[in-house]
């Protein structure tokens, strides 16, 4: 009887792992769209009609390295005449009112680096269609620089904020504390270097937002929506069932730009040159299936 038992038992064990095995096997992951940042220096340097264009006379730049970045906003179109908000809108950041208008919260931003992820969501969260275009509200940079001081040279790290407008409570800058506490308008930025911190702001107006779809969809003065065409365009037939990776690809391709006082290409704040300029020069996304 003992031996009956067991082998009952024994059978009951195998029936039970057997149907897990089944439920496992026949379970299905939601395959997601995962959007992926990266900075290239070499990429065509644009300015706002999507023209190729050179740094103005008067003016010098450098393409800074890129630590992080922040969008507040991520479109997919789906013609050149789909107009802004118009089309597929897959990503929306905070927003506030604290500092009295409406503004980026930039404390609950998200941030990726070059070739890193930021953003994952279910594709059958996107309406299924066929998609040219993809624009992006910019809102933060932070990188690299170079700068000349007391004739010598150093690398320093600078703090964009090129969206429309920021709330800012506080902020790390490589290891320094810069406390705003307020709004700050497009073109407001912060400078670290050797343990001391600067700050300053671009004029109104000044920031590179390229747009090759100026004529036939604007986009509002100083929101900093850059736009850029899919190679290929982007296919969701709402059928996947593998992760749809897009890549948007920014050009930082003599991205900040300084007037010049000293013809020598290189940044002096001493000198009493200022920042212009601080905006990416382009947009490439492709698409991997």
């Amino acid at each position: 009887m003992k031996s009956l038992k067991f082998i009952c038992v024994l059978m009951l064990s195998l029936m039970l792992s057997c149907s897990n095995d089944q439920d496992d096997t026949s379970q299905s992951t939601t395959p997601n769209l995962i959007v992926k940042l990266k900075f290239d220096p070499t990429q065509e340097r644009l300015g706002n009609l999507g023209q190729p264009v050179s740094v103005a006379n008067g003016n010098a730049a450098q393409s800074p390295t890129i630590n992080q970045m922040s969008a507040n906003y991520i479109e997919f179109a789906q013609t050149a005449t789909t107009a802004l908000g118009v089309g597929e809108i897959i990503f929306e950041g905070f927003e506030t009112s604290a500092g009295g208008s409406q503004a980026i919260d930039f404390q609950n931003a998200l941030f990726a680096g070059d070739d890193e992820v930021f953003l994952t969501i279910p594709l059958n969260s996107i309406s299924a269609g066929n998609y040219e275009w993809v624009r992006v509200s910019l809102a933060y940079q932070e990188g690299t620089i170079d700068v000349l001081v007391n004739g010598q040279d150093i690398s320093g790290t600078l703090a964009s904020f090129v969206g429309y407008n920021s709330y800012i409570t506080s902020f790390d800058l490589n290891g320094s504390a810069i406390d705003v506490n307020g709004n700050r308008a497009q073109g407001f930025w912060a400078f670290e270097a050797l343990g001391f911190t600067s700050q300053g702001q671009a004029p109104e107006g000044a920031t590179t937002v390229p747009n090759p779809l100026f004529s036939s969809s604007p986009i509002p003065q100083g929101s900093c929506v850059v736009t850029g065409e899919f190679e290929n365009g982007l296919t969701i037939s709402g059928n996947e069932t593998e992760d749809v990776v897009v890549t948007l690809s920014f050009s930082i391709n003599n991205s900040f730009e300084w007037t010049e006082v000293n013809a020598d290409g290189k940044y002096e704040p001493e000198a009493g040159e200022q920042v212009v300029d601080m905006g990416l020069r382009g947009l490439i996304p492709s698409v991997e299936n």
